[in-house]
């Protein structure tokens, strides 16, 4: 398999879920500006959607967005239970999670990125996404991750994307469960070798 990246991207989600299952695979680095990949070739020509990440199989299959790469992924060693099982109510809550993180964390950060936008906008998406913050709060004061006591795919996108919060100077002390979640994951073997290997 090969996982087309970019630093500081949704694509680390992926890219964590690849090294917590101890999945054999190639890691390819997309320039964001030049959609060219590190082996020379037009992204795409791989993803016409052109942002990663892009999970390429073995049989020349494509998948993209994070969050069908990581179920995909989870599902094919079960035994990591870093998803539930397909079928259980246990699984339509990961995916509940992860429909959050992306359309209310993810996008909901994305235009904090857009250096154009006027400050009173910026301060509008701030003040929505803080209030996505006070929920994550909430469930965090009480479990150590978004399942419960275990680590899954979904808390693997939610650090990816919290993790934007330093380019936007938002302060997650504010919430006192969120930098403590971070570090617990930080500290995850898998999520150091990805953070390594990305700052290659």
């Amino acid at each position: 398999m090969k996982l087309y990246y970019a630093p500081y991207t949704c694509s680390l989600s992926p890219h964590i879920v690849l090294r917590e299952l101890g999945l054999p695979f190639e890691l390819v680095k997309v320039d964001n500006t030049t959609k060219q990949t590190a082996d020379g070739r037009d992204f795409r020509t791989i993803n016409r959607k052109g942002y990663v990440a892009a999970l390429e199989l073995d049989d020349g299959q494509v998948l993209t967005e994070g969050p069908a790469i990581v179920q995909y992924l989870a599902d094919l060693k079960p035994g990591c239970a870093l998803a539930p099982p397909v079928g259980s109510w246990e699984r339509v809550r990961l995916q509940e999670w992860l429909n959050f993180v992306t359309s209310e964390i993810h996008a909901g950060s994305a235009p904090l990125f857009n250096a154009d936008l006027p400050e009173a906008a910026k301060a509008f998406f701030r003040q929505k996404l803080f209030k996505r913050f006070d929920l994550l709060q909430e469930t965090l004061a009480t479990q150590d991750f978004l399942m419960g006591p275990d680590f899954s795919v979904a808390d693997a996108y939610l650090f990816t994307v919290l993790g934007w919060c330093r380019f936007f100077s938002i302060e997650l002390a504010a919430w006192p469960a969120l930098p403590a979640y971070v570090r617990r994951i930080n500290a995850r073997p898998a999520v150091q070798a990805a953070l390594r290997a990305e700052a290659a």
